[in-house]
């Protein structure tokens, strides 16, 4: 007997492996679900590559991981209700925990909660070359490319959630005078070890979390001095001796930056921490999101289900602007399984309905005024994402958490990661780490957890 319902998900990162194991916990046989996933690793970008540009398969390289990373948000904001961090680890661990951690701990959870073995529904080192809508039959056509062997297939759906985050398409802005530069120009995207920098005298251009997480990075890992550059306004951190902000760039002549302020400085290097291009190449015209950083992009039901075609059977996952990550994700995939096995306990609204409150979602947005109003906002969000899916009603309130990271961080950009918290769900009281986070140089697993 075919089943009723034939669902593709393009990517195998967070967001794709909540949508998985969520199907996998409905367990509805009438639904039959295919993952493609271009690596041979799931879990997307919290595996590190020492590869840039392209990989061993001629693939644009996905991931932007770099050595040495600690998560930029306390793990209790971050952590699923149904599996914590002591369930995984089985006693406190501190509250910023490095990369190896985080993604033993999200492997943990797909291996040891879910019902099936989920790598079996996933098609590895498999492109989506091309996805589009066949209105006569109400269904997509995906087209898929086997980077070992080169063989296309091409796959009917009833369903396509996207999945492959927003952070693959480096933005790289163009300065005047910026090919006379003889040094290195990297994009954040490529930054794969502080300690290349060592020595060296660094311009970050941006202002958001990469630019100030590898600023300090930088400085952390033995920088003579580093210069950030912003666009519209300062971060204005606590920052430590050798790190200052500086106004955007406006040319570079040789070595020489200035900026437009009048101001200039010499330097040795150029990470350009300026954010990406939100793009989905494989997708059909009129199943493509024009997205920005944003906490709701627009044409998108609860931030996930498109309503400008596809016949609402087409979903994007995490492409807002983040704030609460996997929660949010869980949260999401949660619902869109729910949606598309008819079994949310409430009723599906007419696309009317839909539009109307996509409507009343983004005033809401373009009215946030600072970064504790987003956190609010993206709280109220997963809880509108949790009704009719009986997602656990305590994760909105993991902005309590991210309330007091904001405090953390404009009173010192360089101790907050040394900062506890109380779990949310276990109650669990978390230690501190063996040194404060900007004297430990071991990221391990092993060195971490049993410190």
């Amino acid at each position: 007997m075919a089943s009723e319902r034939k669902v593709c998900i393009i990517g195998a990162g967070p967001c794709g492996t909540s949508a998985l194991f969520h199907f996998d916990q409905i367990n509805d046989s009438t639904t039959e679900v295919i993952c493609y996933e271009k690596s041979d690793k799931w879990l997307g970008l919290w595996n590190l590559t020492w590869m840039t540009g392209t990989d061993e398969y001629g693939e644009p390289c996905h991931g932007g991981m770099y050595k040495h990373m600690w998560s930029n948000g306390p793990k209790e904001g971050l952590e699923y209700p149904d599996y914590t961090f002591t369930d995984h680890f089985g006693k406190p661990i501190p509250s910023y925990p490095p990369r190896p951690v985080i993604r033993d701990y999200l492997e943990g959870r797909l291996v040891k909660k879910s019902k099936s073995d989920l790598k079996q529904f996933i098609k590895w080192t498999t492109v989506v070359r091309y996805v589009r809508y066949n209105t006569k039959s109400d269904d997509f056509t995906v087209t898929t490319e086997d980077i070992k062997t080169g063989h296309t297939n091409d796959t009917n759906f009833t369903h396509v959630i996207v999945a492959v985050g927003i952070y693959n398409s480096p933005d790289k802005p163009y300065f005047e005078g910026i090919e006379t530069f003889p040094g290195r120009i990297i994009h954040s995207h490529d930054f794969r070890d502080a300690t290349q920098f060592k020595g060296q005298r660094v311009l970050v251009v941006g202002a958001k979390n990469s630019a100030e997480d590898i600023a300090l990075q930088c400085m952390k890992f033995g920088a003579k001095n580093i210069v950030t550059s912003y666009r519209s306004s300062p971060l204005n951190y606590n920052w430590p001796v050798g790190i200052e902000e500086r106004p955007l760039v406006q040319k570079i002549d040789g070595k020489i930056v200035h900026f437009l302020d009048g101001s200039f400085t010499e330097v040795d290097s150029i990470i350009l921490s300026t954010g990406y291009k939100y793009m989905f190449p494989f997708m059909e015209n009129n199943l493509r999101p024009v997205l920005s950083n944003i906490l709701y992009p627009a044409g998108l039901y609860k931030g996930s289900l498109w309503l400008q075609g596809g016949n609402r059977k087409l979903f994007y996952m995490g492409v807002q602007h983040h704030c609460f990550t996997f929660t949010m994700f869980d949260a999401q995939g949660l619902w869109i399984c729910r949606y598309i096995t008819d079994t949310l306990s409430n009723k599906v609204k007419s696309y009317e309905e839909m539009k109307k409150e996509e409507q009343k979602w983004l005033k809401r947005c373009n009215s946030l005024k600072d970064i504790h109003e987003q956190i609010d906002f993206q709280a109220d969000f997963i809880k509108d994402l949790s009704d009719g899916t009986e997602y656990s009603s305590d994760a909105p309130k993991a902005k309590d958490f991210f309330h007091k990271w904001a405090c953390d961080k404009r009173a010192n950009i360089v101790t907050y990661r040394d900062q506890q918290y109380k779990s949310l769900y276990s109650g669990t009281e978390t230690v501190p780490c063996s040194k404060p986070w900007f004297q430990n140089f071991d990221d391990s697993l092993n060195s971490f957890v049993n410190r």
